[in-house]
C-alpha cells in the first residue's frame, strides 16, 4: 500500500508513493478539499490539468446531502461512450463518489469528526458515538464510529478516516484526556466493524491529545495496537500558537510508524507545508489556496522556483486593490495555470470586484495549482537530496 522510495539525509522528510484501488499517487501530496463532492467552482478536468492527484471529500455533509445511498447506486453507465474510453476499465466499473463527481483518482474522506469541533453547537458526545442537530433542517443525526465507516464504504472512498473526538486548544486536559480515551474506543470498535464485514478500503487512525506530549503518546499507542493502513495528526489548526503545532508535530510525526503514509489534518500555508515536511509528514489538506482565491488573495511566486534558500519565497496579493485596475500584465510569469496563461490582472480585478463567478473559479485554478507546484518542487528536492 505504501512505499517509501526515499528519505532526506538533512531532515525527517520522505518521498513515497501509495497505492489505492483508484491508483496511486506519490508523497508528499496536497489534497485539494471536495467538502460535498466538488472543489468549489472547478470541475475534475480542471483538477487533472493542474496535476491534483488526490482529493478530500467529508463524511458527514455528503451523508445529510445527497446521502450515502444515493451516491453508493451511482455508476458510470450515464456517461457517453466517448467518456468510457478515457477511463481506465477498472476504475470505470467503480460505483460510489467517484463515478457520481467524474473523479477517477484516488478520494480521502474524513470521518466526521472535525465536525465534532466546528459545529461543536450542535453536538452531543457520548461513548456510543455523536448525535448532532443537522445545520440543514435541525434533524438529528446520529453518527457512531460504525456509522462513519458504512457511509464511507457506501462513498467507495479509497481511503477512510476512523471517528476521532477532536477538541479546541482551550480545552483543559482533563477535557483532552476525555477526548483521547473517546478517540481510543472508537478506533478499536471502527477496526473490529472493519474486520466484520471485510472492509477492504484503506483506513487511518486518528492521533489525538492536543498540545499535551504525553497524552498524544497514549493516543499514539492505543492507536498502534490496532495496525491501520495510516496514520494521521489530528487536534492541529483549532487555535493553538503556531509555535505549539510545531512543537508536537515535529516531536511525533517520527514517532509515527515508518513503513506508513503520515497525515497532518488541516494544515496549512506553504511555509508550514514545507516546514512539516521537513518533520516527516507526508500528507496534507487545507482549505486555504480556494478560500483565500473566493476572498481575493491570489499567491504569487517572486522567482522561477518556488523555494529559495530552503524557504518558500511567494506573495499574497490582494486583487481587489485599485492599483491592479489597469493592470494589463498577467497574474504570475513563472505559472503556466490556464489562469495565468490568459488573463489580465486588470481582468481578474475587474470579475472580483463584480463579484462574478468566472472570478472564483479562475482565482481558485491558480491558487491550487500554486500549491500543487510547491509540493512537486519538494519531491524533487527530496529526491535529488537538497531537502
Amino acid at each position: 500500500m505504501f512505499q517509501l522510495l526515499k528519505k532526506s539525509k538533512k531532515s525527517e522528510a520522505r518521498l513515497g508513493e501509495v497505492k489505492t484501488a483508484s491508483g496511486k499517487f506519490f508523497t508528499p501530496a496536497f489534497m485539494p478539499i471536495a467538502t460535498w463532492g466538488s472543489v468549489k467552482g472547478l470541475t475534475p478536468d480542471d483538477l487533472k490539468k493542474i496535476g491534483a492527484e488526490i482529493i478530500l471529500a467529508n463524511t458527514y455533509h455528503l451523508f445529510q446531502r445527497p446521502g450515502d445511498e444515493v451516491i453508493k447506486n451511482t455508476d458510470s453507465s450515464y456517461l457517453k461512450s466517448t467518456e468510457k474510453k478515457k477511463i481506465p476499465f477498472q476504475q470505470l466499473k467503480q460505483k460510489g463518489l467517484h463515478s457520481f463527481m467524474h473523479w477517477y483518482k484516488p478520494i480521502l474522506t474524513d470521518s466526521g469528526g472535525y465536525q465534532v469541533f466546528s459545529l461543536s453547537r450542535f453536538k452531543k458526545i457520548s461513548l456510543a458515538g455523536v448525535e448532532f442537530n443537522s445545520e440543514i433542517d435541525g434533524q438529528k443525526i446520529f453518527l457512531s464510529p460504525e456509522k462513519a465507516l458504512e457511509i464511507q464504504k457506501n462513498l467507495n472512498s479509497d481511503i477512510c478516516m476512523v471517528l476521532d473526538y477532536c477538541i479546541g486548544y482551550k480545552a483543559s486536559k482533563k477535557e483532552v484526556e476525555k477526548s483521547v480515551a473517546i478517540t481510543s474506543l472508537w478506533a478499536e470498535r471502527s477496526k473490529k466493524y472493519a474486520q466484520k464485514i471485510n472492509f477492504s478500503n484503506l483506513i487511518f487512525g486518528i492521533v489525538q491529545g492536543g498540545v499535551f506530549k504525553d497524552l498524544r503518546e497514549k493516543s499514539l499507542a492505543n492507536l498502534l495496537k490496532l495496525d491501520f493502513d495510516g496514520y494521521a495528526i489530528g487536534g492541529l489548526s483549532v487555535g493553538e500558537p503556531e509555535k505549539k503545532m510545531k512543537e508536537i508535530v515535529s516531536w511525533l510525526a517520527p514517532k509515527l510508524p515508518e513503513e506508513k503514509p503520515r497525515y497532518l489534518m488541516g494544515v496549512g500555508y506553504p511555509e508550514q507545508i514545507l516546514e512539516m515536511i521537513k518533520y516527516g509528514v507526508d500528507m496534507f489538506d487545507c482549505v486555504i489556496p480556494t478560500r483565500h482565491a473566493r476572498h481575493g488573495e491570489l499567491f504569487i511566486r517572486n522567482d522561477k522556483k518556488i523555494i529559495k534558500n530552503g524557504k518558500v519565497d511567494y506573495q499574497i496579493i490582494e486583487i481587489g486593490k485599485s492599483k491592479y485596475k489597469a493592470a494589463n500584465v498577467l497574474l504570475d510569469k513563472y505559472c503556466d495555470c490556464e489562469t495565468c496563461q490568459k488573463y489580465s490582472l486588470a481582468y481578474l480585478h475587474h470579475l472580483y470586484k463584480n463579484n462574478e463567478l468566472l472570478y472564483h473559479r479562475l482565482a481558485s485554478i491558480h491558487n491550487l495549482k500554486f500549491y500543487l507546484d510547491l509540493i512537486r518542487e519538494i519531491r524533487l528536492a527530496i529526491k535529488n537530496g537538497r531537502l
